[in-house]
């Protein structure tokens, strides 16, 4: 089933149930008010959203509505937790090997991760606001999982059975901003303002054979201000699964309801052409463009955004039908 939250004036929205080819929704009402409830009480709720799910696709829901992707909050408007990994190892290779920097041995053994806010998400619709285009501001497209309980010291296949939902995310990064943070050993804070979320949240089973053992196979579409700049495939090169990922998380701590846990950005290995390296399907976060024109020409060329730049980024199904909606933003700044 699709969930989604409808903005209502209140912090956590109302629940809505969108039909699968996202043109109609009903409100939960009656079911669940906020998704945080269908994650703490899933066994009992999410049957009767399910029931809810089938009639409206049927067409037999007395009050369905057309759905509006603009009335979207993130479907968990603020969460227990967020925690982005950083599962695409050749983003990785590629940032490093720009610095000139090797890529320390263990970062093939065990994810990065890191903890974001999580009180205040973005729908996806929302402006990014920002204070300054000096800090470097730059889109990063990533899948997120949102998950059950997952118990301590969980396995990456018992982890992988406590994901309850897939969605898109828009992590945003001031990267100009990073380097200060990362020198004081101590992580990202300033560095990392609010993140987005797609329209929709998407229950595994409405992802079929694209979900495989924790990855999901399909083409991440990135586009900056109206031009295609990634076609990411999400699958085939995701170092660290979702189930591995939570785990660990999960080494020294239990993981409740509602955490949502990233992939990181999604980026995808060159390809020789005619004996040259291109990185063809592009990229899914401009921080990886300005390492690739390092690497080939000694320097970024690229700029990272400005006030009134779009990022629109949406994944598509293998029969072309979107399957979580856009996140579709644009970059202003702070009123003053």
């Amino acid at each position: 089933m699709k969930l989604a939250t409808y903005k209502d004036g209140s912090r956590d929205g109302q629940l809505v149930v969108v039909s699968r080819d996202l043109s109609l929704a009903h409100y939960a009402t009656g079911i669940a008010q906020h998704l945080q409830q269908v994650l703490d009480d899933w066994n009992f709720l999410s049957p009767q959203l399910q029931d809810l799910y089938v009639t409206l696709n049927q067409g037999k829901a007395r009050h369905a509505f057309p759905f509006d992707p603009a009335m979207c909050m993130a479907p968990l408007p603020r969460a227990y937790q967020w925690a982005d990994g950083s599962a695409y190892i050749n983003h990785v290779e590629l940032v490093r090997l720009a610095r000139n920097s090797e890529v320390p041995t263990n970062y093939y053994t065990e994810p990065l991760m890191y903890q974001g806010g999580s009180d205040d998400f973005l729908g996806p619709r929302d402006d990014v606001v920002c204070v300054s285009e000096a800090h470097g501001i730059d889109f990063e497209a990533e899948v997120a999982v949102v998950t059950a309980d997952v118990p301590m010291a969980s396995s990456p296949e018992q982890a992988l059975e406590g994901i309850r939902l897939v969605m898109l995310a828009n992590d945003v990064s001031l990267r100009h901003l990073i380097p200060d943070e990362l020198a004081k050993n101590f992580g990202f804070l300033q560095s990392k303002p609010a993140t987005a979320f797609s329209p929709v949240a998407v229950t595994l089973d409405e992802l079929g054979e694209a979900w495989q053992q924790g990855k999901l196979h399909l083409t991440l579409q990135s586009a900056w201000n109206g031009r295609t700049v990634g076609m990411c495939e999400a699958g085939e090169e995701m170092t660290f699964h979702f189930g591995q990922l939570i785990a660990h998380l999960a080494k020294t701590r239990n993981v409740r309801a509602g955490s949502i846990i990233g992939s990181g950005t999604v980026s995808n290995r060159a390809t020789e052409v005619n004996g040259k390296k291109e990185w063809t399907k592009g990229y899914s976060c401009i921080a990886e463009k300005r390492a690739i024109e390092t690497i080939l020409d000694g320097k970024p060329a690229t700029d990272y955004m400005k006030f009134g730049d779009t990022i629109r980024i949406e994944m598509k199904g293998r029969d072309g039908q979107s399957v979580f909606g856009a996140i579709d933003q644009k970059i202003v700044p702070l009123a003053k």
